[in-house]
């Protein structure tokens, strides 16, 4: 029992440590700075108590950014989450070349996000922007990028088309785990496949649909390489995200406690919301 014991602090002891000197310990110092007014260069700095937390539910900027996010998490939440179960029923039917087409939906995830991003700026551009003037497209014409009131959507379609990879193989997983003697019996019924889904392949995905919602509204709300590569927070501030606002106000405006305040802020919103779906989802799993 003893040698069990020895060999499981030996594997959990060192992970604890790690977890703490790089997560753990800077999280308590970002939260110290935030009680103070340091501009993350200088060595002199002074408390101010909770000056930072008050003065953010006044900034414009920061309530700009916070909106966006919400905005932008929302929309590519959904769309992700449709998108990808409807392709994952696509490739878990009988088809031809599934294997091939399953490493092919996947491949946008193993892609550099910055990569895509930079490559998706040069198709708004330059290539989009061609097709639009030789088609007589208007609205292909011009690089949305540019436009303050749809650059986000640019942003949205490049975040979805990358996001959809990952959810698909979770929903893919999940629909392999579904006895197909459910179908046959179905079949026998006379059910219908709208019936079939709701019935039968929507309930017993349920827990793959949690953990899909959690993920990628998590991730929606941390998007931060996205608008480095394609708009820069840009036109002006219409697309910049909090992470986005936390990064070039803390580590470029010299507002470090200020932003570390933001970061707190942030964190929270982040874990309740996570907390809340999980709860909702997962009392949803239990009805059905």
């Amino acid at each position: 029992m003893n040698k069990r014991l020895t060999t499981f602090y030996w594997m959990t002891v060192p992970a604890v440590l790690l977890f703490f000197i790089f997560l753990t310990l800077p999280a308590l110092q970002g939260f110290y700075y935030s009680l103070t007014n340091w501009n993350g260069f200088g060595h002199q700095y002074h408390f101010v108590g909770f000056k930072n937390y008050i003065n953010l539910f006044q900034d414009d900027n920061v309530g700009n950014a916070y909106w966006f996010t919400f905005k932008f998490a929302i929309v590519v939440t959904i769309a992700i989450n449709i998108l990808s179960l409807l392709i994952a029923m696509g490739l878990n039917a009988k088809i031809r070349f599934r294997n091939f087409f399953r490493g092919i939906y996947f491949l946008p995830n193993i892609l550099s996000v910055l990569i895509v991003g930079y490559i998706f700026n040069y198709l708004f551009s330059n290539v989009f922007t061609i097709w639009g003037q030789n088609l007589g497209i208007g609205s292909l014409s011009t690089n949305i990028l540019g436009s303050e009131q749809l650059a986000w959507v640019g942003v949205v379609i490049v975040a979805v088309w990358q996001g959809i990879a990952f959810n698909t193989i979770l929903y893919l997983a999940g629909l392999q785990t579904i006895p197909t003697s459910l179908y046959e019996a179905s079949n026998l019924d006379g059910a219908g496949k709208w019936r079939e889904f709701w019935s039968i392949t929507f309930p017993l995905i349920a827990p793959f649909f949690t953990i899909n919602m959690v993920l990628a509204m998590k991730n929606s709300l941390m998007v931060f390489d996205q608008i480095v590569a394609l708009t820069n927070g840009g036109p002006g501030r219409a697309t910049q995200s909090i992470s986005h606002l936390i990064y070039t106000g803390g580590f470029r405006g010299g507002e470090f406690a200020y932003q570390s305040a933001n970061s707190v802020i942030y964190f929270i919103v982040i874990a309740i919301i996570s907390i809340l779906q999980l709860r909702f989802l997962q009392r949803r799993e239990m009805d059905n």
